[in-house]
């Protein structure tokens, strides 16, 4: 059956290809019920059922026979630590750490927020959590204390895990007064803190609520995992709303479970004992899907990796581990390899490295620019496959299917397309479906398949009105794009005003905010514009108030500090211009859009009034002296 035909099936007779392809999980209870409606008229997929992810990604291989295979692999040229764990040995520590956290009062269905830099404990503390039925809340280490601060009030988590530190390149970064502060902001407060101490640095702990990681493991006892529904939350992850509060997408366990191994097979092309490699963070959904849970549930080898593209210690860090661990297929952002033909522009270091077994590359988080996925082309000679989905869905939406030998008609520009499951169409402002080359809204025809997000974390109303409340029998991606004749997917980019920074989506709402929280600022906005290296990175523009003595540098130093305290350094707000006023609509609307436009040197739509002519005249001058 051609991927085609596979996907039509899977979504007209979407009960018996979902029921078929469940079949491949070891469920404790097969489901009898497959698909069903829940009172949020959102879909619910194998109510009945009951598993265990931790079970599924570990235990289970090792009744299979795969024991002694490699499951995990810690590479960290920052500190010069390798590390490897068989399925043994990584299912001894995951049931050790259940102990320790269960010893913490947590039970199924509490919450765990877990604040990690890239280290195996980041994992094992997920694999645990999932374990006895906890849900897990991975907030990325680089975010700052507020950002936390806004976590912990919205998961409430019982106990939160962290660890002494986190390493850069040449930097090392203390977690745990960021942790105590934003505790002490947060309204919320966790009962305990579990922190794994670095050799880095040692955290001191607060008697009574820190607990030594190290010290409670030594004591613990290996438990056994709980049966818990397919419906159960396995975690929650929060991801950046143009509101500036950020969305806490709930993910369930059986669902997704069964878009793991159908994503690892038919997706990636990944089988039991070879070595996958997603080159994220745990922090993002990338990491979730497929640095713990995909590859550890598929059998196969995955790999951890503390370090960058570059300068760890060169651009030939990423074939180095390719060839040291024999990757089959690499996943990353766009932004890592504009990274590497930076550094390295003629490939020079690729010839330094046996990839023989590197068959593919995969490439999301943001839009794969043409002359980066050319470079990668001619450099490699590999297939280099963009594919495209959210942090909402947690797999693919639009991929180029495998061919037979390896044989993959991927187009510079096209995500590919539609996955199994995903019928997507283009919508224009009324939800009518247009035709192909016309862009427009990019949607999806629910139901939507296995795997994709229950809802939103306490706020079923904002899932339903981010969602599903604009066109009716359709998830809303928040994407434009359009669908060439031949059927290939081409996102263009965000129809709201989250921006996409080498792959992290960062919510340009919640960076208003923090600017327009100066004493100094009358009003701001911010916009993502293009950059050859990260995608995107945000430009602010501020309006400052009447008798304001600072100077222009002093207050712009001010305002990008503000940022980066308040939201963190991956905010990246590094442009900043004040300006004497901002364009606006005459319902008072900032005309982001056409900003966006007139600063990469695009087309401008019309402007509505003389006077917007005149201000972005004015900026023009302003942004070009």
């Amino acid at each position: 059956m051609g991927f085609i035909d596979k996907q039509q099936q899977a979504f007209k007779n979407n009960k018996n290809y979902w029921k078929e392809q469940a079949e491949s999980v070891a469920w404790f209870t097969p489901p009898q019920s497959i698909l069903s409606t829940n009172q949020l008229g959102w879909t619910d997929w194998f109510t009945d059922g009951e598993l265990n992810t931790s079970y599924l990604a570990l235990d289970y291989h090792i009744e299979q026979g795969r024991g002694e295979q490699i499951a995990l692999i810690y590479d960290s040229p920052i500190t010069q630590q390798k590390q490897q764990f068989t399925y043994n040995q990584l299912t001894k520590q995951v049931a050790k750490f259940a102990h320790v956290i269960q010893k913490q009062g947590v039970s199924q269905g509490d919450r765990v927020l877990i604040y990690m830099p890239m280290i195996p404990q980041a994992a094992i503390a997920m694999l645990a959590c999932a374990r006895i039925g906890a849900i897990h809340s991975v907030v990325f280490g680089g975010f700052a204390a507020n950002e936390l601060a806004v976590r912990i009030d919205d998961a409430e988590p019982k106990v939160v895990i962290s660890a002494s530190c986190g390493i850069e390149i040449e930097k090392v970064i203390p977690y745990k007064p960021l942790l105590d502060k934003a505790i002490e902001k947060a309204e919320y407060k966790p009962s305990s803190c579990i922190i794994y101490q670095r050799e880095q640095i040692t955290a001191s702990l607060i008697e009574g609520r820190d607990y030594d990681w190290q010290t409670l493991h030594q004591k613990a006892k290996p438990i056994a995992p709980v049966a818990v529904k397919s419906t159960d939350p396995l975690y929650i992850l929060y991801t950046s709303g143009t509101t500036g509060k950020p969305k806490g997408v709930v993910r369930d366990n059986g669902g997704h479970a069964v878009a793991m191994l159908y994503s690892m097979k038919h997706v990636y092309g990944m089988k039991a004992g070879e070595t996958f490699w997603a080159a994220s963070d745990v922090g993002w959904v990338v990491g979730h899907s497929y640095i713990v849970y995909g590859p550890l549930m598929a059998g196969c080898s995955t790999i951890l990796y503390e370090g960058k593209p570059i300068k760890t210690p060169d651009a030939g860090a990423f074939w180095r581990v390719c060839e040291e661990y024999q990757v089959k297929a690499l996943f990353s952002a766009p932004t890592a390899f504009r990274a590497i033909a930076k550094e390295d522009p003629n490939g020079a270091l690729l010839q330094n490295y046996d990839l023989s077994n590197l068959q593919r590359l995969y490439l999301a988080g943001e839009r794969l620019d043409p002359a980066t996925y050319y470079w990668l082309k001619e450099k490699t000679q590999l297939p280099v496959i963009d594919h495209w989905w959210q942090t909402e869905t947690g797999w693919a939406i639009a991929t180029t299917p495998l061919g037979e030998d390896n044989n993959i008609e991927t187009k510079a520009g096209s995500t590919g397309f539609p996955v199994s499951g995903f019928k997507v169409e283009i919508l224009d402002t009324y939800g009518k479906a247009l035709p192909a080359n016309k862009q427009g809204t990019v949607a999806i025809k629910l139901p939507m398949p296995p795997g994709c997000l229950m809802t939103v974390w306490q706020d079923n109303e904002r899932f339903t009105s981010s969602y599903l409340s604009t066109h009716p029998g359709y998830y809303v991606t928040g994407d434009g794009g359009y669908i060439d004749d031949t059927g290939y997917l081409y996102i263009m980019g965000r129809t709201d005003d989250v921006i996409n920074v080498a792959g992290h989506r960062l919510s340009t709402g919640e960076m208003e905010e923090v600017l327009s929280g100066h004493n100094a600022v009358a009003e701001c906005a911010v916009i993502g514009i293009q950059d050859s290296l990260k995608g995107q990175v945000p430009l602010g523009l501020v309006v400052i108030k009447n008798g304001i003595t600072d100077t222009v540098q002093e207050l712009t130093d001010a305002l990008k500090s503000k940022v980066r305290s308040e939201i963190g350094a991956i905010a990246s707000l590094k442009k900043l211009v004040i300006v004497e006023r901002l364009p606006k609509t005459r319902s008072g609307k900032i005309l982001r859009k056409t900003l966006r436009q007139m600063i990469d040197g695009e087309q401008l739509e019309v402007p509505s009034t003389i006077e917007e002519v005149n201000v972005l005249d004015e900026l023009s001058l302003k942004l070009t002296s």
